[in-house]
């Protein structure tokens, strides 16, 4: 079932390629996935169905710019040319509502990986209380100096050669070094996992691993500073569940010590319902590990205390 895709027209204006798993009896919750950067929703039909068996009916769709999206303003690598970040979250909402009104009364979490992860957060700050439990795996709130300086790089690129072309240097600053953290690498992107045939399967589809433009490099950041922001978090409920997970060997979160961070920041706006599991010899795509089905009984039995929770 989640090979095949379907389409919904969001209010931002884009035509939303998405997939779903349904849930195998009993059904428990929802879960709507949020994907990575330069990647898109096809690659999580194995945690799709994984969480399917578990009761969970599953929903992911492809982010403005990637994967089979469409829309005149998001050509592979763009967010949009303008409001980007507000057009994104206007299509997280469309599949939240669209998935409320397909299970009424049933639980509903957010995943998100990654970029997808800063989305999620930014999403569940921007319409609090329309989910019951929120996931953010892998995901660096906290790049700091570092990231500011990207800020001001970025600035000077879209003054010299515009927004909606490939940043020339973007890519070197995270997936070139990240890469080259990785002791005797057999590919450029290593780092996203310890299982070789994962990474050839990234390596080889053509829909990931693109030069994300200048553009989107931006709306990244703003997402990544926004989303970390105390008045922000301020806004989530108190006690509203929310999973961290990090992977120890992840050099995007510095071995997952932003994870750590933001739980650290969460827990000091109020927030009581966080948990933060860190694994200690994954990289970045801890759903595409070798040690990737104890994580995911790990998440689908947090799943289960948030559906819990609810009855």
């Amino acid at each position: 079932m989640f090979a095949k895709v379907e389409t919904l027209q969001s209010p931002s204006g884009a035509a939303l390629a998405w997939r779903r798993s349904p849930a195998v009896a009993p059904e428990k919750g929802v879960l709507i996935i949020s994907h990575g950067l330069a990647e898109h929703s096809a690659r999580y039909a194995r945690f799709a169905e994984f969480m399917a068996g578990h009761g969970f009916h599953v929903y992911a769709h492809d982010h403005r710019g990637h994967g089979a999206t469409k829309a005149g303003d998001a050509p592979l690598g763009r967010y949009a040319h303008r409001q980007g970040i507000d057009k994104v979250l206007t299509d997280v909402r469309a599949m939240r509502d669209m998935a409320a009104a397909n299970h009424p009364g049933l639980p509903l979490i957010l995943f998100g990986h990654s970029m997808g992860g800063l989305i999620a957060l930014n999403a569940a700050e921007t319409d609090p209380g329309l989910y019951d439990g929120l996931a953010v795996w892998n995901s660096n709130f906290n790049p700091g100096p570092a990231g500011r300086a990207a800020q001001v790089i970025l600035g000077a690129e879209k003054m010299l050669k515009g927004s909606d072309v490939p940043s020339g240097v973007l890519p070197k600053l995270t997936f070139g070094a990240w890469g080259r953290s990785i002791a005797n690498p057999s590919t450029a992107f290593d780092w996203l996992s310890h299982d070789a045939a994962e990474v050839a399967k990234y390596v080889e589809d053509p829909l990931c691993g693109f030069d994300a433009s200048v553009s989107l490099w931006i709306d990244l950041f703003e997402l990544t500073f926004r989303g970390a922001r105390r008045e922000r978090l301020r806004r989530l409920p108190q006690n509203l569940p929310i999973h961290l997970v990090g992977g120890g060997e992840d050099p995007a979160t510095n071995g997952a010590r932003e994870i750590k961070w933001l739980a650290r920041r969460m827990v000091s706006v109020g927030l009581r319902g966080v948990t933060m599991v860190v694994y200690p010899t994954m990289r970045h795509e801890t759903l595409n590990e070798t040690e990737r089905d104890s994580a995911m009984r790990d998440f689908a039995g947090w799943c289960l205390t948030v559906v819990g929770r609810r009855t």
